[in-house]
């Protein structure tokens, strides 16, 4: 049994991942001497270098058995790291104490008052939302989240007297099993990852599971509609949660005033008027109504709602704003699942009515295209002008026969296109002024400085 006070290194194998990272700004906090190996250099290894964690991108075995020492060695690793890499091979024969990431959050928090926030989609932004409703308030909390929050420019919030925590509850490899909350939101529980589960059964069943985890006198906040087993844990309350339709929480009078959202938080004890979110997007007033709820369940008051939620900045690579001038618009978003391009493209269209929308998405994963492409294609579809890039493989190797052509042939507008992501600088100058909207989970985010220096070009000419 791996006790935390006993660990004086952690070495990380995958370090540059969005979870990863936090963990190993964590221990590093805690003085552990932390480094780690990840596949490719990234903006978010270099920060971690410059705070002072050591980080090699070449597989090296042999640097390890130099730096690793005897005792305390706490080796981390995410499920996309190959289990051929010669580091790993070496660790396990070697015998160290080796965990995944999951279960490492899951010590962490589940010796704090945890809340967890799950979903298929949702969880980055509620998760950070909430994260800092909780920070900016006499409660305090640790947080890990999947996003850099821009109010703190990190993925982890400490606090030293805190007895709460925030944890982004990931189904993926049913990661969020390892962890057993006080209280939980549950936002969507769509169809996804069927590499892993097979059926939207399974997917389901393991959300169950989740449920079945919380602490007793605990509660789960789910959104209102969504098929919730009550039955799994009868010793927690359940409160369902929704945009405007009525639930046990839910907003009332919104109004967009000056692109900030302002309206009437309604819940069973009463109402909380005049709540003001300026950042962009409708869908994150459902994400706020969601976060809210588990702030005023974990004791937050409304005064300190109120100041909190007006000054929330976002998730980078949430409905993110890269530029803006007369003509041009250009939103950063992190969508990769077809409901997730529902909300963003739902939410440009109520944020910019009337102004052309053209969208430029990269498909994630080959399964998730093969098993999503009729679903991108119509999603897509609402969109003015569709630039297809290549699938983003990550962890995965090709399947024959799955390309982003499978989504591409499925699309009924004939404003498409399907083109490598060097060539967009140059296909972004011959746009038509409106909002230019960049979708995907992978390396997409590499081309918004290019793009946004293409769009200055065309308006300072």
């Amino acid at each position: 049994m791996i006790r935390l006070n006993d660990i004086r290194q952690v070495y990380f194998l995958g370090i540059g991942g969005i979870g990863m990272s936090a963990l190993a700004r964590y221990f590093k906090h805690a003085g552990c001497l932390v480094s780690g190996y990840d596949r490719t250099e990234s903006e978010l290894t270099r920060q971690l270098q410059v705070e002072g964690i050591a980080i090699h991108y070449d597989d090296r075995p042999e640097w390890l058995s130099s730096h690793l020492q005897d005792k305390g060695v706490l080796v981390v690793y995410t499920p996309a790291v190959p289990a051929e890499l010669g580091e790993r091979v070496w660790l396990e024969q070697q015998k160290f104490s080796m965990l995944k990431r999951s279960e490492v959050l899951g010590l962490i928090c589940n010796e704090l008052r945890c809340c967890a926030v799950a979903g298929t989609h949702g969880k980055t932004s509620v998760s950070t939302m909430l994260a800092h409703l909780l920070h900016q308030s006499s409660l305090g909390c640790t947080a890990f989240l999947g996003g850099i929050s821009k109010n703190y420019q990190s993925n982890l919030l400490l606090h030293a007297t805190s007895s709460w925590a925030v944890a982004e509850a990931d189904e993926f490899d049913r990661s969020f099993l390892r962890l057993f909350p006080e209280l939980a939101v549950i936002t969507s529980m769509d169809s996804d990852h069927l590499d892993i589960y097979g059926t939207q059964d399974a997917i389901v069943q393991s959300f169950h599971d989740f449920v079945a985890q919380i602490k007793p006198d605990g509660a789960l906040i789910y959104k209102k509609g969504l098929a919730v087993d009550q039955s799994r844990n009868g010793k927690i309350r359940y409160f369902s949660y929704a945009l405007k339709e009525q639930a046990d929480f839910y907003a009332e009078n919104i109004q967009l005033v000056n692109e900030a959202y302002h309206f009437d938080l309604v819940y069973s004890e009463g109402r909380m008027e005049n709540m003001e979110l300026n950042y962009p997007g409708l869908m994150n007033v459902e994400n706020a109504v969601a976060a809210c709820a588990l702030a005023i369940l974990a004791g937050v008051v409304e005064d300190e709602l109120k100041v909190a939620l007006a000054d929330y900045h976002g998730v980078k690579r949430r409905f993110d704003i890269q530029y803006r001038d007369e003509q041009y618009v250009l939103i950063d978003d992190y969508a990769h699942h077809p409901e997730e391009l529902k909300a963003t493209i739902t939410s440009v269209r109520d944020m910019f009515p009337g102004r052309k929308l053209t969208g430029i998405f990269q498909p994630h994963l080959y399964s998730r295209t093969r098993d999503f492409a009729t679903d991108f294609a119509a999603q897509l579809d609402r969109l003015d002008e569709v630039i297809l890039l290549d699938i983003y493989p990550a962890r995965e190797q090709p399947i024959p026969g799955v390309s982003s052509r499978v989504i591409f042939d499925q699309l009924k507008s004939d404003a498409k296109q399907l083109v490598g992501k060097e060539k967009l600088p140059e296909i972004v100058k011959q746009l038509e002024p409106g909002v230019l909207l960049m979708m995907g989970a992978g390396d997409i985010a590499t081309m918004v400085e290019p793009i946004r220096n293409s769009l200055q070009e065309i308006t300072h000419v």
